[in-house]
């Protein structure tokens, strides 16, 4: 199946682990990083200190997982 080129593209995109005690992602909203997450919770954070509405984090219309979902938070 090809994706849509009339697909949303999601505000938020949470990028791979980066090792680190503890380790964390990179959150970028907007293309603009915004800051470093290590837990979902933090993207949540982050989303609404933007002003940017997240009701679903398995939604790919709302957040772009790189490198592992919202589960994934240790270095492979």
């Amino acid at each position: 199946m090809t994706e849509s080129p009339y697909a949303p593209t999601p505000r938020i995109t949470v990028l791979p682990v980066q090792p680190g005690d503890p380790p964390f992602r990179i959150v970028e909203i907007d293309g603009e990083v915004i800051g470093s997450a290590t837990a979902m919770t933090d993207v949540l954070i982050a989303a609404a200190a933007a002003g940017v509405p997240v009701h679903d984090l398995d939604d790919p219309a709302s957040v772009r997982w790189v490198g592992g979902g919202k589960l994934s938070w240790s270095p492979h």
